[in-house]
């Protein structure tokens, strides 16, 4: 059996945009997206119409997330049979309110990971010490891109309905080529600073199968290749968004490493990820309309040290 290569190993000669902002930098490639980014995402608005591309959280056959992560957990925390109590607050007038909470994975559901979410040889984005993750990141977490905002435009890659299917296979995998493939198939093209949303819908097996999706878990997705690394690079690409849990496959085919891309583009290159989108009714209207690329926005919740946090992004077309 061929050995696993270490991280270290596999992305050695790997390319990084460490500095390249500036010493201090916590929202990488984030920084491609200028004025003239958010023009030119407007300019692609034609219809008006708008796609919200959050998961709901609390869906009645349950909650998509990583292994080893649990799902929200909604508690209702007053609601009108709390005034059948001898003890329910009284408020002039009669008032009654309802109230909730949610304890939750801040990555639990459509979230966007922080630059220091993952890391190897010690240095998380920009080269900062994995230690400045301890109780919590002092660099690098969400709350600089919930600050900043995402806005650019955006162009989806139906790669499952350019494949002939209803969703992707589990471990099935797909290059840089086959993005612009795809794109060139759906009448338009990649460009430079393009925020790149890849809809594969194999989330569809998880509210089918329950539990069971989890068996021998491994989800379809881009896999990791020098030139894929260097094409990242190259086209400058700020954001990748994807239906999936965790934006990749899994656990690599070619050498057995898993995620290897969290770490080539999220901590070398400062690729913000985004994950567990619902494309579906987006990818159902582009597919109506042959229109592929709109203004995409998004903004993360403002969580002090946080590894990431849910979204709710919004697409305009």
């Amino acid at each position: 059996m061929t050995e696993i290569p270490t991280m270290e190993e596999l992305l050695r000669d790997a390319p990084k945009n460490w500095g390249k902002w500036g010493d201090d930098d916590e929202v990488g490639a984030l920084n491609y997206l200028t004025a003239d980014e958010v023009f030119r995402g407007v300019r692609h608005i034609r219809s008006g119409k708008v796609f919200t591309l959050q998961r709901v959280i609390g869906h009645p056959s349950g909650d998509p997330v990583w292994p080893g992560r649990t799902p929200a957990q909604r508690t209702m925390i007053l609601d009108e049979s709390s005034w059948d109590r001898d003890d329910a607050p009284q408020f002039p007038g009669g008032l009654h309110y309802a109230d909730d909470k949610i304890d939750a994975f801040l990555q639990g559901s459509t979230q966007y990971d922080a630059l220091g979410h993952v890391w190897y040889g010690g240095q998380i984005w920009n080269g900062y010490d994995a230690r400045t993750t301890i109780g919590g990141l002092e660099k690098a977490s969400v709350e600089p891109i919930a600050e900043r905002g995402v806005v650019g435009r955006g162009i989806l890659l139906d790669m499952a309905r350019f494949r002939g299917k209803t969703n992707l296979d589990k471990g099935e995998t797909f290059t840089h080529e086959d993005l612009m493939a795809c794109a060139e198939a759906q009448g338009t093209s990649i460009e430079k600073r393009d925020i790149l949303i890849i809809r594969t819908n194999f989330l569809r097996l998880f509210y089918e199968q329950g539990e069971k999706f989890y068996e021998d878990f491994c989800e379809p997705g881009l896999v990791y290749s020098p030139e894929l690394v260097q094409w990242f690079a190259d086209m400058e690409i700020p954001n990748l968004v994807t239906d999936t849990i965790a934006n990749e496959v899994t656990i690599d085919p070619n050498h057995g490493v898993a995620l290897p891309l969290h770490c080539a583009l999220m901590r070398n290159l400062g690729v913000v990820l985004t994950e567990i989108c619902d494309l579906e009714r987006l990818a159902e209207d582009c597919a109506a309309d042959g229109q592929y690329t709109f203004l995409y926005v998004a903004a993360p919740l403002k969580i002090r040290k946080a590894a990431g946090s849910p979204v709710n992004p919004v697409v305009i077309k």
